[in-house]
């Protein structure tokens, strides 16, 4: 019997996927329990649809990280820090606090987890954070550390 599965099925599938399994485990399992659907024509159509929305909506959101890698080309953040003396900071500046301060002064909102640090910064000066944007899109943003 062939079956659309509603759910990651070990051994037999991922969600979405048309499957071929024997008559009672479909009965019997996998249908009361919500994790295929029989193999209907309607339900063939609305597989083929909703497979089509998610690429649809993977393709705006890949267009949407490019948009936002285009408007972090060349951009600079300015984060203030206390001193802790000779040049050095009283504590460090983390990535929360880069993106509260791209979010302030550029308005574009980027989670913390995002940004990718190489090392802590610790210094005053200039820094390039990375950022990942998802669908294999990545961006720059420069970073001042100044005194506050």
């Amino acid at each position: 019997m062939k079956v659309i599965l509603q759910q990651d099925v070990r051994d037999h599938g991922k969600k979405g996927q048309l499957v071929e399994v024997s008559d009672g485990y479909a009965r019997n399992f996998l249908i009361p329990r919500k994790l295929a659907v029989a193999a209907t024509s309607d339900n063939l159509n609305n597989m083929k649809q909703q497979e089509a929305a998610r690429l649809r909506k993977l393709e705006l959101d890949k267009a949407e990280a490019k948009e936002t890698a285009a408007k972090l080309e060349g951009l600079i953040v300015r984060v203030t820090a206390k001193s802790g003396g000779a040049g050095r900071l009283f504590g460090s500046v983390t990535s929360s606090e880069i993106s509260e301060s791209l979010r302030e002064q550029h308005g574009i909102s980027i989670e913390k987890n995002k940004l990718v640090l190489d090392e802590n910064i610790k210094n005053f000066g200039t820094y390039s954070v990375k950022c990942k944007l998802g669908h294999e899109v990545s961006g720059t943003i420069n970073v001042i550390v100044t005194e506050g």
